[in-house]
């Protein structure tokens, strides 16, 4: 078993680096995607380690369209060899709005053969999302549901106002959460809670969603609007000075680990802590620690 786990974990570790980047515009030494409704950046200063993905879209409310979900995607393909991102936020650039799910009224207009190759479009962004090897955060300041809460669903943390409002609203519109919905959220908050919000439909605001368990943090919205984003970078300032391998195999270990009964999951802990024995950072995090220092990590 632990050597099956072992090959896992160096297989999923080495598929980091192997994709080839995307096309993207080179500013100040940082790579930056931009495009009318969707902006990849990489911060600077302070904040040198952290990846910013924000929605613009302000007429549809971020609804995901064709356009919406290719540049988004280009920015999860470009994350999978960013060797010196820790972590990943996504935010939007529109007041009062994280995301409104699908474009319904491009969806409206898709041939029905589409329709089903858009979906499962769909689903690999999600799952591309929540096994990027680096750690994200939702920033939700506003309006997420359908597809938009799926998608901060899809992310390790989720910051939101408490004037945010979330849920998945599918069963109204007489389908269901089509990317991962029905599954992480009921991984979140359990299932019985899950049944409720999905059989009602019902949207929740931040500080109920703080209750449930399903966002991490809940702040009073500021006059700029954007009060989850600074939690944000604030909770994301605390996760970039750890190591960047250790952070890659703590994630795989627990995504990995709840899906299976406790002993293998603990063989899968083993096999990914044998992943960290190797590293440079763990040598420099040993010898930072005898010289009373502080560690610099290179994700080597």
């Amino acid at each position: 078993m632990a050597s099956i786990m072992r090959h896992l974990c160096n297989g999923l570790r080495a598929n980091t680096f192997i994709r080839k980047p995307v096309t993207a515009i080179c500013r100040r030494g940082l790579m930056v995607v931009k495009d009318q409704e969707f902006t990849f950046e990489y911060l600077e200063g302070d904040n040198e380690g952290i990846a910013v993905c924000s929605f613009n879209r302000p007429k549809a409310k971020n609804s995901i369209n064709r356009n919406l979900r290719d540049q988004f995607q280009k920015s999860l393909d470009e994350l999978l060899y960013a060797k010196n991102i820790r972590v990943a936020v996504i935010r939007s650039t529109v007041p009062g709005v994280f995301c409104a799910g699908a474009d319904l009224k491009e969806r409206l207009n898709m041939p029905q053969t589409e329709v089903a190759s858009f979906v499962n479009s769909l689903r690999k962004l999600s799952l591309d999302l929540a096994e990027l090897p680096v750690a994200t955060i939702a920033a939700i300041d506003g309006f997420a549901v359908g597809g938009g809460f799926e998608l901060a669903l899809c992310c390790d943390m989720r910051v939101a106002a408490r004037t945010a409002k979330m849920g998945l609203v599918e069963t109204k519109l007489a389908i269901i959460p089509g990317a991962g919905g029905t599954q992480r959220l009921s991984r979140i908050v359990g299932p019985s809670k899950a049944k409720e919000l999905i059989f009602t439909g019902r949207v929740m605001d931040g500080e109920e969603a703080h209750d449930i368990g399903a966002v991490n943090q809940v702040v009073d919205q500021n006059d700029a609007g954007d009060a989850a984003y600074a939690a944000a970078l604030k909770l994301a300032e605390q996760i970039i000075p750890n190591g960047p391998v250790a952070l890659k195999m703590a994630k795989l270990a627990i995504n990995k680990g709840i899906e299976v009964d406790i002993a293998t999951g603990l063989t899968f802990e083993q096999a990914c802590y044998a992943q960290i024995i190797p590293t440079k950072d763990r040598m420099e995090g040993l010898l930072a620690f005898k010289e009373k220092r502080t560690p610099h990590y290179k994700g080597e």
